[in-house]
């Protein structure tokens, strides 16, 4: 059995919305959302260490006040971001090999560092025995 591909005008198919192509709003926003997720280079300063019972994030923020940053856990994602209101925009996350443990994690701002203790959620063995008869 052949196949043969079928030709179409390419300009039947492009999308007639410039503000979206010429500007790279997707590219933009799949960076910013997705980039520190992957992998990929942050623009700011962070230092991630892994211990025996959390992580260890710090984040260089200069400039920017603790009521101007947003810090969200998700899971094993830890998303910062500053507000609207905040002089300058800082967006990123990251993601850890284990669950993070909200209530036991912390979080300091000083001399505009932000540093995050983040407490590992260890998983609990859900096994049970029965008893034979």
């Amino acid at each position: 059995m052949f196949y043969s591909l079928a030709t179409r005008p390419a300009s039947r198919f492009q999308r007639h919305n410039p503000a979206l192509i010429n500007n790279g709003a997707l590219d933009k926003f799949l960076d910013d959302t997705l980039g520190s997720l992957s992998g990929a280079r942050s623009n700011h300063a962070a230092t991630v260490e892994d211990g025996d019972t959390a992580y260890s994030l710090q984040l260089d923020v200069p400039g920017l006040a603790r009521e101007q940053l947003e810090i969200g856990i998700e899971g094993d994602v830890v998303r910062i971001s500053s507000k609207a209101e905040a002089p300058r925009t800082v967006k990123a996350a990251w993601r850890f090999p284990l669950e993070i443990d909200t209530a036991a994690s912390t979080a300091k701002l000083e001399n505009g560092v932000l540093t995050l203790t983040l407490a590992k959620k260890i998983p609990v063995s859900k096994v049970t025995q029965l008893a034979i008869n």
